[in-house]
């Protein structure tokens, strides 16, 4: 009996009951819902004249937040990307090499084709550099403000310099 007891205390909402030496726990039914404990939360907020969760626009910009947003983005622009491509390509009538010679035909200037390879490129390379940034933060390593912010700049310098190089081939 103490036992069972010990347990139903122990476990909050759940009792026990012991059958052929064996404990089983049967679950209690909770009195509320969630939409009723959301209507009695919002009302206690409303009640106490508490604020909403602080938005972005009190935040004072850093480096590392716009790191972590960027690189966000990019790994869902990657993502997007990649599969705009391949659904592309499995659906799309013709052949890849029949696609390359329409682009040749159109006859875009130099100066949009830089654009575009930049604009290929610089995310592939941010996303990849600081992934890379995150592999060093699981390992334990680089989390000194001065490391934090030292790491961005050379992510971001890292990545223009990649994206140009790739874009001048």
């Amino acid at each position: 009996m103490a036992l069972i007891l010990r347990t139903a205390t122990r476990q909050g909402l759940c009792s026990a009951r012991t059958h052929f030496g064996v404990v089983y726990r049967l679950a209690v039914p909770m009195g509320t819902t969630a939409k009723d404990e959301m209507t009695k939360y919002w009302a206690k907020n409303a009640q106490l004249n508490r604020p909403l969760s602080p938005h972005i626009s009190i935040y004072r910009w850093s480096v590392p937040m716009m790191m972590s947003i960027t690189h966000r983005g990019t790994g869902i622009a990657l993502s997007g990307g990649v599969s705009a491509f391949a659904l592309s390509a499995l659906l799309l009538p013709g052949s890849f090499p029949d696609y390359l010679d329409l682009l040749h035909g159109l006859a875009f200037g130099p100066a949009l084709i830089t654009a575009s390879k930049f604009a290929l490129s610089f995310p592939l390379a941010y996303h990849a550099f600081n992934g890379i940034r995150h592999l060093t933060w699981d390992a334990g390593k680089g989390f000194k403000v001065s490391q934090i912010h030292g790491s961005g700049y050379a992510v971001i310098a890292l990545s223009l310099l990649t994206s140009v190089g790739l874009t001048a081939l």
